[in-house]
């Protein structure tokens, strides 16, 4: 018999084959420019795109990002370095991409927040998108447009593209409540705590076929567990505290890092017992602290959350679908 890890995909199995609860959705009408209905109509997939800590570049997990796509209608949250790739290894066409959501302002996850948009243009994306997030995202847009305005004027004189800033529509949030719903999903924010940066936000995605939260960056938050109630699937960021002193050990600001670490993010502990609180059904581990060095095998990860949680338990991996 294998490890409990070992047994973790047959549960993904289980939980991505679950049957639809599409009946009773409130379906907004379509509009003319909505993709094309994928064959699993109103079934969602959660791609985790990124599943590492922090801004540094890490050798075995990629930047911060997921995203969550219904009806061939792709929703990024999160825009961490290399997030265009990771949509494309993912077998994701850039101009799926309908809304990109910010949780936060920290680099490691809005360092591509234009570069995706701008890669998704040079590539097909030929048709509106809305983003979402805390401000300053109205005038990060505005100066990404101007930063590479050169290459975007280029391209439009010479390849007949449009103009991109026509295809970016910034939302600024700064409150929680429903941020966004259309035909595919009902979207809400809920405010967390991850000081110094506010606001910082956790999102709710009630599809056609079940509930999926994204926690963001965040210590252990009420709002948060009030949010994903329910929900048939939270993805949360984690902390394995053993290993954080070997982690800042290699820092020139361990003294700092470490303060940081402790007063804004989320221990495994912390985060078997949201997840229990909230009642959720299924726990995915992400955004790893630490994520790249000192390395933790996917059985310390399951090992240190499991006595809080009895739900299905999930240790994320880059481009793993749910």
């Amino acid at each position: 018999m294998g490890t409990r890890a070992e047994g973790l995909p047959s549960r993904r199995r289980f939980l991505a084959g679950a049957a639809a609860l599409a009946s009773g959705w409130p379906l907004r009408g379509l509009t003319a420019d909505a993709p094309a209905s994928a064959p699993d109509t109103g079934k969602s997939r959660l791609i985790l795109l990124g599943t590492a800590g922090g801004p540094t570049p890490k050798p075995n997990r990629a930047a911060p990002a997921q995203v969550i796509v219904v009806n061939g209608a792709s929703y990024v949250v999160d825009c961490g370095n290399g997030v265009a790739r990771q949509l494309i290894l993912a077998k994701l066409k850039l101009a799926s991409i309908r809304n990109v959501y910010i949780t936060h302002h920290h680099s490691d996850h809005n360092a591509d927040y234009g570069n995706l948009l701008l890669l998704a243009w040079a590539t097909d994306l030929a048709r509106k998108v809305d983003t979402w997030g805390p401000p300053p995202l109205a005038e990060m847009t505005r100066q990404f447009l101007a930063l590479n305005d050169y290459d975007i004027r280029t391209r439009i004189a010479d390849e007949g593209r449009p103009p991109l800033k026509d295809l970016i529509v910034p939302h600024e949030i700064r409150a929680g409540g429903v941020v966004m719903q259309d035909e595919n999903v009902r979207v809400t924010a809920a405010l967390v705590q991850h000081p110094p940066v506010e606001p910082a936000f956790a999102y709710r995605f009630d599809c056609p076929d079940r509930s999926i939260v994204i926690s963001g960056d965040t210590r252990p938050s009420d709002n948060l567990v009030k949010l994903a109630r329910g929900a048939d699937v939270l993805v949360h960021e984690v902390m394995h505290l053993p290993s954080l002193e070997q982690l800042i050990a290699t820092e020139p600001n361990a003294k700092t890092l470490r303060e940081h670490l402790l007063a804004s993010h989320t221990t495994t502990e912390q985060v078997g017992r949201i997840a229990t609180e909230a009642g959720v059904k299924t726990l995915v581990l992400s955004h790893f602290v630490p994520g790249g060095y000192p390395f933790l095998k996917d059985e310390v990860w399951y090992d240190a959350v499991k006595p809080y949680f009895n739900g299905n338990l999930v240790v994320g991996h880059d481009l793993q679908e749910l």
